[in-house]
């Protein structure tokens, strides 16, 4: 994630059927190095760039935790008050796909605007 300022993109993951292919496929394209992370049974990536070897972002297969995302790149925004910001979603005509979930020492949710787009919500 980054550094937790409120309106930023934290991260940015995509959920694919064949992460090892489509991680390799933006290695090659972009030039990103590759990090296996183990799943327990599979692994997921992370993409770290190439001149600094940070990680910028994951390719993660749609199973086990991640079976209900869309497929597709999802950002993270940062938000101050993650229940506020999910009763705010729906009031506003979006969704909720994935319901508040602890991970890196905060909390996240994704969630679907009125169009249908997938973003995910995550507070430190």
């Amino acid at each position: 994630m980054s550094d937790g300022k409120v309106g930023t993109v934290g991260w940015i993951d995509m959920t694919t059927t064949d992460a090892g292919r489509v991680s390799n496929f933006y290695s090659d394209v972009v030039g990103f190095r590759l990090q296996g992370v183990d799943m327990g049974g599979y692994e997921d990536f992370t993409l770290l760039a190439p001149a600094t070897g940070d990680a910028v972002a994951g390719v993660c297969h749609g199973r086990g935790t991640n079976a209900a995302l869309p497929r597709g790149w999802i950002p993270y925004f940062i938000v101050d008050d993650l229940d506020k910001s999910m009763d705010s979603c729906r009031q506003l005509g979006g969704s909720i796909v994935v319901d508040a979930t602890a991970y890196g020492g905060g909390r996240y949710c994704v969630i679907q605007d009125p169009e249908g787009t997938p973003a995910a919500l995550y507070q430190p």
